[in-house]
């Protein structure tokens, strides 16, 4: 554990670009001790609210927040959700490229009372809205690929990646020579292939294999990995876990499992953009795969900790690796 302060100052000379649906976290905490004389539902007396960046560009602020330079492409919208979001990751010191687009900024509001989730409202246009075609990638992309160490495609499914997209980021990040890595989202299943890392949790890794498990079957790790390099032809694959890690692997072989680091758990949102701004880190400032998802896995440990969508900064890995 002690190489992550000297990793640490290797990821301070990086700059990673996101592409990917960023979005903007609300967050409206209160607390409620009546029911509704309308309806059965609580009523909550709101005492205040909070704003963060989602999404990818919730990446974006986990690179920043690691010491890392870092630019983000995604839609944002000409309105007061957008300016809030804009503010929010230039106040990070976060390059942000607008993409095209015809929609509002999306926005999923949190409604949390004495800490606990109570609903979640989303704002949002059809896919459709936030589409990037590809023929425009080069003339925003091509010069921030070139500058900077590492690419990273953070897909939520709201239409910004497409595999037209994919595969011109792709190709442009091969030829500058660049690490590309992939969150995917199998609901809308991109085409991708040859990529050097793909980050999908146990779920989605079997969507993406295309294996289907009977109930309290164990995870079938060999033949979910092997299936993967078969089809998409990626050097690492780190498939999350949830509360049993995660699991390596490296052209289509399983390596080893890494446990989960956290120590205690209240939020789990925003904490599989942490790990992935971590890997890709850490890889691009040359550690191998396992430190990478030692590192990965210590700053998620750092951001379930905590309340809401969150960021982790070198102290607090460093102090919560020293305590453990």
């Amino acid at each position: 554990m002690k190489a992550f302060a000297p990793l640490l100052k290797k990821i301070a000379r990086l700059r990673i670009l996101v592409v990917g649906d960023v979005m903007l976290d609300h967050y409206i905490w209160g607390d409620a001790t009546r029911i509704s004389p309308e309806a059965p539902v609580p009523v909550v007396d709101i005492a205040r609210d909070s704003w963060t960046a989602g999404g990818a560009a919730n990446v974006a602020l986990n690179i920043a927040s690691l010491g890392a330079k870092c630019a983000v492409a995604g839609y944002i919208g000409q309105d007061e959700a957008g300016a809030k979001l804009t503010a929010i990751l230039h106040g990070k010191k976060i390059t942000t490229l607008a993409t095209p687009g015809d929609g509002p900024t999306i926005v999923k509001t949190r409604v949390l009372v004495q800490h606990q989730q109570l609903c979640r409202l989303d704002r949002e246009a059809p896919p459709t809205a936030y589409a990037f075609p590809a023929a425009q990638a080069d003339a925003l992309l091509a010069k921030e690929i070139a500058a900077c160490d590492a690419v990273i495609m953070s897909d939520y499914a709201k239409g910004i990646l497409s595999d037209a997209l994919v595969a011109r980021v792709t190709k442009l990040a091969r030829a500058a020579d660049k690490l590309v890595a992939l969150d995917p989202k199998p609901k809308r299943r991109l085409a991708f292939h040859g990529l050097d890392l793909i980050t999908p949790n146990k779920r989605e890794s079997l969507q993406l294999a295309e294996i289907e498990l009977a109930p309290h079957t164990p995870f079938p790790a060999a033949e979910v990995c092997a299936r993967l390099h078969e089809l998409y032809g990626t050097k690492h694959l780190v498939i999350t876990l949830g509360e049993d890690g995660m699991l390596l692997s490296s052209n289509g072989k399983v390596l080893t499992t890494i446990p989960t680091a956290a120590r205690e758990v209240f939020d789990v949102s925003g904490a599989g953009d942490t790990s992935l701004a971590g890997l890709v880190l850490a890889l691009a400032a040359k550690a191998t795969l396992e430190t990478a998802a030692l590192f990965a896995n210590a700053a998620a440990g750092v951001v379930v900790g905590k309340l809401g969508t969150a960021t982790v900064t070198p102290k607090e890995l460093l102090d919560h690796v020293n305590h453990r």
